[in-house]
C-alpha cells in the first residue's frame, strides 16, 4: 500500500506476486477461474476477463497491519489508534509483574522470530523453567515454553493472568502461548497455541448472533474475536485440518457463517520466509477448490480474503503492509473486477447482506 514505509516496510510487497516470480510460476488454475489473476501480476496465473467471482484488492482503513487489527476491520471495527509495540522489548514493570505470575523471571524480552528464539534460549529454558519472553513488531506479547517443563495448563494459567495485568498504556493486542517440545537442537512449536485477545467493540458477528445467524468458527478465530458472536468453534493444527473441519460443516450443517483462518500461510510460511512452503501451500489450497465448490448448495457463497500481507520474499520476519485479495464467489451469479475498494469491512457486509436476502 502507498504508506508501507510509515510501517517499517520496504518497497515492492506482494506476497503472492512476489512468491510466483521467485518460484517460476504457480499452478493455481482454480483461483484463476475465480479471478485471481486479475488483481496483480502473478506468474503462471493468467488474468481472465470473465472471473467467476466478484475480485477486488482491498485497502485497509485501520492503523495497523496484524492479526487483530485485520480481523476486526472485515467485522466492521476500525483501529484508528495504533496498538502499541515494544520494539525495545517490555518495560520493567511489566516484566517484574509477568515474574510475579510466573514465579521466575523471563528469558529474552526482545523482539525476535519465535522458532529461533526457541531454538536460541531453548535449552536454557529446560534447564532453569524460566519462560522464554518475547515480542514482534506487532502488538503481542508471547510466552514460549516446553510442554515438558511447564505444563500446558500452567502456560495458558500465565498467559490469561498476563491478558488482565496488561492495562494501558501496555495494553497489547494479543497475548500468545506458545508451546514448544523436542530436544536442543530440534525444538518444534506445537499446535497448543492460544491467543488471547483484547476484546472487540460490537462487531458483525455480534449482529448475526442477535439475528439468530450462526457463526461457526475454525481455527484461532475465536481467540481473535474472544467469542463474540460465535456459536461453535474448533481448532485447527494446520490449513489441511482447517479445510477437512470446513468440509465438515458443510456436510452437516443447514445454514449459518462459517469462518476459517488458514494460519500456516502466516506462521509457517509467511514469517519464516519459507517462499517454496508459502507456493505449495498454495497449490494445494487451489486444488481443494474444486470440492469446495461441489459442497456448496443453492444459495450458499464463497469468499476468500486476508487479513494483512505477509511476503515471504520481504526483508525481516513481520507481516507486509498491503492490499489484500477479495475473491467472492455466488455460483450461479457473474463476477467482475471491482479494482480497488476501501476497508476490509466489505468482507463483513457481504456475509451480512447474504443473511438479509
Amino acid at each position: 500500500m502507498p504508506d508501507f514505509a510509515a510501517y517499517g516496510d520496504a518497497p515492492g510487497a506482494n506476497t503472492i506476486g512476489n512468491v510466483a516470480r521467485s518460484v517460476g510460476g504457480l499452478a493455481l488454475p482454480n483461483f484463476a477461474r475465480l479471478g485471481l489473476g486479475v488483481l496483480s501480476d502473478i506468474e503462471g496465473v493468467e488474468p481472465t476477463a470473465r472471473p467467476l467471482a466478484r475480485v477486488a484488492r482491498l485497502r485497509e482503513r485501520s492503523r495497523g497491519k496484524d492479526t487483530i487489527t485485520g480481523h476486526w476491520e472485515m467485522m466492521d471495527v476500525i483501529t484508528e489508534v495504533p496498538f502499541p509495540t515494544f520494539p525495545d522489548g517490555f518495560p520493567r514493570e511489566v516484566v517484574e509483574a509477568f515474574t510475579a505470575i510466573a514465579g521466575r523471571p523471563p528469558l529474552g524480552n526482545r523482539p525476535a522470530s519465535g522458532t529461533e528464539i526457541i531454538a536460541e534460549l531453548g535449552p536454557e529454558h529446560v534447564a532453569t523453567g524460566r519462560p522464554i519472553l518475547y515480542t514482534s513488531a506487532d502488538s503481542v506479547f508471547q510466552v514460549a515454553a516446553h510442554e515438558e517443563v511447564v505444563p500446558l495448563e500452567t502456560l495458558y494459567e500465565w498467559c490469561e493472568r498476563s491478558r488482565e495485568m496488561l492495562v494501558s498504556p501496555n495494553n497489547v493486542n494479543r497475548v500468545i502461548a506458545r508451546p514448544f517440545a523436542g530436544r536442543p537442537g530440534s525444538f518444534v512449536r506445537t499446535p497448543n497455541r492460544r491467543d488471547y485477545a483484547i476484546p472487540p467493540p460490537p462487531c458483525i458477528l455480534d449482529e448475526l448472533a442477535a439475528a439468530n445467524v450462526p457463526v461457526h468458527a475454525i481455527g484461532k478465530i475465536c481467540d481473535i474475536y474472544c467469542g463474540h458472536g460465535i456459536a461453535s468453534s474448533v481448532r485447527a493444527a494446520d490449513n489441511d485440518e482447517a479445510m477437512e473441519r470446513t468440509f465438515d460443516l458443510l456436510q452437516r450443517l443447514d445454514g449459518g457463517f462459517i469462518f476459517t483462518n488458514l494460519n500456516d500461510f502466516d506462521s509457517k510460511y509467511g514469517h519464516r520466509r519459507n517462499v517454496r512452503g508459502y507456493a505449495g501451500a498454495l497449490e494445494r489450497l487451489d486444488a481443494l477448490l474444486p470440492r469446495l465448490e461441489a459442497a456448496l448448495r443453492p444459495g450458499d457463497q464463497l469468499t476468500f480474503t486476508a487479513d494483512h500481507g505477509c511476503d515471504p520474499t520481504a526483508p525481516g520476519t513481520d507481516h507486509t503492509r498491503e492490499y489484500v485479495p477479495f475473491l467472492h464467489l455466488r455460483p450461479g451469479q457473474s463476477g467482475e473486477d471491482l479494482g480497488v475498494l476501501q476497508g476490509l469491512d466489505i468482507v463483513g457486509r457481504v456475509v451480512k447482506e447474504a443473511f438479509a436476502a
